[in-house]
């Protein structure tokens, strides 16, 4: 499928100013160019353009809040310099799996200053002595490459926070259904109200049922009091007896 197909498909019917994240992994660019793609999509935040044979990225349009930015595995072998002019707002770019052989490819991206996360592998330039110490010094905003910091610290998975999220969303889901199931058959229904009966009907016999224990309880504990007091007034006659004599 070509791309400007595929961005038709991806609109659902929306406009463009009204989509913030748009994927077009695995269509097919129009001669390594990007094509369908305008300006009107001025509030997209993600695009992700994985595997889709670009060789080049002039012809982006100017997108001033895209943030996150996937090119990986295409065949970009230069011309990032556009990327300060169309996308100023940068903070995530993923170059992975592309032509990309030194550091004076990248050297433009300097003029990202929000961009905080560069990804380059599968790239000639990461065999480069030094690599890692040698990007960092050239793009110094730069906090993660390649996934880690200059302290070999590995970057928080935002995708894994957005799919936990999901999962949230997902769970609140179910139990909005468990409260109310507007396409249970009506037998369903009819049987939680019987199971329910049941339950209070349980619940009634065992409260009788703890009456009555409690009521033989009281009953014993009533002979019990009789029959001390019985032998505290035969002690007492006995006693009377005694000094009658």
């Amino acid at each position: 499928m070509d791309m400007k197909k595929r961005i038709h498909l991806e609109l659902r019917n929306r406009t463009p100013s009204d989509v913030k994240e748009l994927v077009l992994d695995n269509c097919r660019s129009n001669e390594g160019k990007i094509e369908g793609l305008t300006d009107e999509f001025e509030e997209l935040e993600f695009l992700s353009t994985i595997n889709v044979g670009l060789t080049t990225v002039a012809h982006l349009p100017k997108l001033k809040k895209l943030k996150k930015l996937e090119l990986s595995d295409n065949r970009i072998s230069g011309g990032l310099e556009v990327l300060a002019d169309k996308c100023p707002n940068l903070t995530h770019l993923n170059l992975s799996g592309n032509k990309i052989k030194d550091l004076s490819t990248i050297e433009p991206l300097k003029e990202l200053g929000s961009l905080k996360s560069l990804d380059l592998f599968n790239c000639e330039v990461t065999n480069l002595n030094e690599y890692r110490d040698n990007v960092f010094k050239l793009l110094p905003q730069l906090t993660y490459l390649d996934g880690y910091d200059k302290e070999d610290k590995e970057a928080p998975d935002s995708d894994a926070e957005v799919y936990a999220e999901g999962l949230d969303d997902e769970d609140e889901d179910e139990d909005d259904e468990e409260e109310y199931d507007e396409d249970a058959p009506p037998g369903d229904e009819e049987d939680e109200e019987g199971e329910d009966d049941e339950e209070e009907n349980e619940e009634e016999e065992e409260e009788d049922l703890s009456g009555e224990v409690g009521e033989t309880m009281n009953c014993n504990k009533i002979l019990n009091m009789y029959a001390a007091l019985s032998k505290i007034m035969n002690r007492v006659s006995g006693i009377f007896l005694m000094f009658s004599k």
